[in-house]
């Protein structure tokens, strides 16, 4: 057919993306990665120090207990959508020995990790427009769950001066009519600040007063610093299922990232709406390792508490080597992290993460991922690695910055948006 013959192309128009995610940065962990794909190997192997994961394998038995219910067809099926009762059983005993007071496994809900755990949370204690507080620097997917679903995350100074603690008379001053919930990260992530049991609950007073919810993130509570033994005494209050949501993660304790499971405790007012966000989301969580989790919970116990030492003793390490550095300062240490206080010739934390990936193959996360505040610092996740390893970081930053710069140069392009932008989430 002759060109002038064909029948018109029709005009296409591109659809767009929801206006939440197209805000929303990208994920700055495989962004930040992709910046050591430019390192030569000059300076030795690269470092992966971006994501909290355990530095070693899974208990043997642990292994065995995995594979056992892998094999077993009932694991195939679907499950109880608030998790395995047996599970549930376990880690209530667990809760009552670690806090006191009478957690039971009614009270708990399993979750595909505590990430999606504080996801189904949220879809049901705040509607798009409401707010959140949450400290800053803030742990990015808390925020990001919150900003897919129009929520406003409020932020909540915490300062180094304060041990990056946060003060309850300043988030009073915070909360508005849309206010839902003030959600608390102990320890915390990036800083791994330890809140005092006292602290939190005067947050929980707040919050009870003020008819908000508390939701508690203790995804670390199994590295807590010696001399804590109890986290806090919420679970022997006997108001505590009326407006506390506690959040935790098999994922660390166990060393099985990879298997997704977590737990979340409510009250039944809480559960009867969670189990809605349970069924349209999530169905039932993974079975094998709920099988091997229901006897691993009480029978590692022993085990988990050498865990908790060998975290001690590299942050121990982690301290000792950048003694050696004094231009990295750490401003706060703790269960898997040190947030550390980046040079004063840097520009800023995303250009200095930038280019010790490029420069000397150390991957560590910007502090303006973690939200307002977080500029001049960086996240170095420590539990992955042994002390070794560690000794040998400051060596890598040394001399990095011997030289005051404003601007990039053209070696140092990110894969991503300009430097500390993609992250920066600024309310």
């Amino acid at each position: 057919m002759p060109p002038d013959q064909m029948p018109a192309r029709p005009a296409y128009r591109t659809p767009a993306i929801a206006s939440t995610a197209a805000a929303v940065p990208v994920p700055p962990i495989p962004a930040c990665r992709a910046w050591a794909t430019r390192y030569a190997g000059e300076h030795g192997a690269p470092l992966d120090l971006t994501q909290a994961v355990p530095g070693w394998p899974p208990h043997p038995d642990m292994l065995a207990a995995l594979a056992r219910a892998a094999g077993d067809p009932a694991a195939a099926t679907y499950g109880l959508l608030e998790g395995e009762t047996a599970l549930r059983e376990a880690l209530a005993e667990d809760m009552r020995l670690l806090y006191g007071g009478d957690a039971g496994a009614e009270d708990l809900r399993v979750t595909a990790g505590a990430n999606i755990g504080f996801n189904l949370a949220m879809a049901v204690l705040a509607a798009p427009g409401d707010e959140v507080l949450l400290p800053t620097p803030w742990f990015f997917n808390h925020e990001m769950a919150l900003a897919l679903r129009g929520v406003r995350a409020v932020p909540l100074p915490c300062r180094a001066a304060d041990g990056y603690l946060p003060d309850p008379a300043r988030a009073a001053t915070l909360i508005g009519p849309r206010t839902r919930a003030i959600a608390l990260v102990t320890p915390n992530n990036p800083t791994g600040a330890v809140m005092p049991p006292e602290l939190i609950g005067r947050f929980a007073d707040l919050c009870r007063e003020r008819g908000l919810w508390l939701v508690l993130d203790e995804t670390y509570r199994d590295f807590l610093p010696d001399g804590q033994d109890t986290p806090h005494a919420l679970f022997r209050r006997p108001d505590w299922r009326d407006f506390v949501v506690q959040l935790y993660s098999f994922s660390k304790a166990y060393c099985i990232p990879g298997h997704r499971v977590g737990a979340v405790a409510g009250g039944p007012v809480f559960r009867g709406e969670f189990i809605k966000a349970v069924d349209n989301i999530q169905i039932c969580p993974p079975r094998p390792p709920q099988f091997a989790l229901a006897w691993a919970v009480p029978a590692l116990r022993e085990w988990r508490a050498g865990n908790r030492a060998r975290i001690a003793t590299r942050a121990a390490a982690f301290q000792s080597a950048f003694a050696t550095a004094p231009e990295w300062r750490i401003d706060a240490i703790g269960a898997y992290f040190a947030w550390v206080r980046v040079p004063d010739a840097a520009p800023d934390s995303t250009v200095a993460a930038e280019r010790l990936a490029a420069e000397r193959g150390v991957v560590s996360l910007p502090g303006g991922v973690f939200g307002p505040g977080g500029e001049r610092h960086i996240r170095l996740a420590f539990a992955n690695t042994d002390e070794a390893t560690i000794a040998a970081v400051p060596g890598r930053l040394a001399g990095l910055f011997a030289r005051a710069s404003s601007t990039r140069s053209e070696r140092f392009a990110a894969p991503v948006p300009a430097p500390g932008r993609p992250f920066d989430r600024s309310p």
